[in-house]
């Protein structure tokens, strides 16, 4: 088990999940009261990351924390990470072992081996050679690191436990009495553990949320939505200006933007809502049949076109199709030269299934 570096100072949030899922509830429970244990932790309890208010009780006690932190939420942490960017609470993304298909030893991981979330922020080229200016490029974020786990993927809390020791640089096994380690339970009462609840009444949302670690500022989601939810900050930087004008369900910025740098965290797909791929292949990949799109050879702008039309004509204003001004911008993207995942996906396509 590889150990960070010791932490001077750390918060664990537990954002709950949107369901009532006895077992997701007792999951949440049970890290919780494991993580009090822990001297050098404190612990922050909300409700569902992405539903927060933006100016709610929640977003202002976690603009609060100093310091590293460690977030478990039911979403993937790609898109937990810049959930919380969004809502002005930046950080360096961290490494987490959990869950990582990479679970390699400290000396065989090269940067290849990283996410694309860390191989962004070291500022990795292209692969063809060309150094793409990213947004995160330009405004540097704080520097701490925020640790995003997801709690998909065990269901047993000495699991997350363990990873919160690792994160730690802990003992890589916990030793709190605490845990059960045949079933990973809460096996005993907490005596003053530093547990904070933040009780927030929510609902559920639906906006995009960007990567900016990917994003490069081109403006093609302000250019392609129609409903007012992207704008520009004061330094002529993209951004998510009225999340709640969304239209609920409707993923269409993510298939045109350019970097697969938009994500909706509550969409089926998991490319689309931010689980990590390698380069375009798995945005690509959901954008065929196999993740609902039309037969044929429908491509990713006819699908977002399309799927802008649906929502205009529920709002009760004309549809648009693939205008000009699409057609135009779009035009580069598909005259380039094809890659070695173009070429896979159009072997695919090929291929009698």
């Amino acid at each position: 088990m590889i150990l960070a570096e010791k932490t001077a100072s750390c918060t664990l949030v537990v954002s709950k999940g949107q369901s009532r899922n006895p077992a997701k509830r007792a999951l949440e429970q049970a890290i919780t009261e494991a993580a009090a244990s822990i001297p050098e932790l404190d612990v922050l309890v909300v409700p569902h990351l992405y539903d927060l208010p933006k100016d709610g009780e929640s977003i202002r006690r976690l603009r609060e924390v100093e310091g590293d932190m460690i977030l478990a939420s039911w979403i993937f942490p790609r898109a937990a990470h810049w959930v919380l960017d969004r809502n002005g609470i930046g950080g360096h993304v961290g490494d987490v072992v959990l869950g990582n298909d990479d679970d390699l030893p400290e000396d065989d991981l090269s940067k290849d081996d990283l996410p694309n979330d860390g191989a962004a922020e070291l500022g990795d080229p292209e692969p063809n050679g060309d150094a793409v200016q990213r947004v995160t490029d330009l405004n540097p974020r704080p520097d701490r690191s925020i640790y995003c786990i997801d709690l998909k993927v065990s269901e047993t809390t000495a699991d997350f436990v363990g990873e919160i020791h690792r994160i730690l640089g802990l003992d890589s096994e916990p030793t709190s009495p605490l845990i059960d380690h045949r079933n990973g339970k809460a096996s005993l009462p907490i005596v003053g553990g530093r547990i904070e609840s933040v009780d927030e009444t929510t609902q559920r949302r639906w906006y995009p949320v960007i990567d900016f670690s990917r994003c490069t500022n081109c403006m093609e989601c302000i250019d392609f939505c129609l409903f007012g939810v992207y704008g520009v900050d004061g330094t002529e930087n993209i951004l998510v200006e009225q999340p709640d004008n969304c239209r609920k369900g409707c993923p269409a910025c993510s298939r045109v933007c350019p970097e697969n740098a938009i994500i909706f965290p509550q969409h089926k797909a998991p490319a689309i809502a931010g689980a990590q791929t390698d380069g375009d292949e798995g945005f690509k990949i959901d954008l065929s049949q196999l993740f609902g799109a039309p037969a044929g050879n429908d491509d990713p702008i006819a699908t977002a076109a399309r799927e802008r039309d649906e929502q205009l004509l529920l709002a009760g204003r004309d549809a648009v199709g693939i205008d000009e001004k699409l057609k135009k911008r779009q035009a580069g993207r598909s005259a380039g030269p094809k890659d070695a995942l173009d070429q896979l996906v159009d072997s695919l396509d090929e291929m009698d299934l």
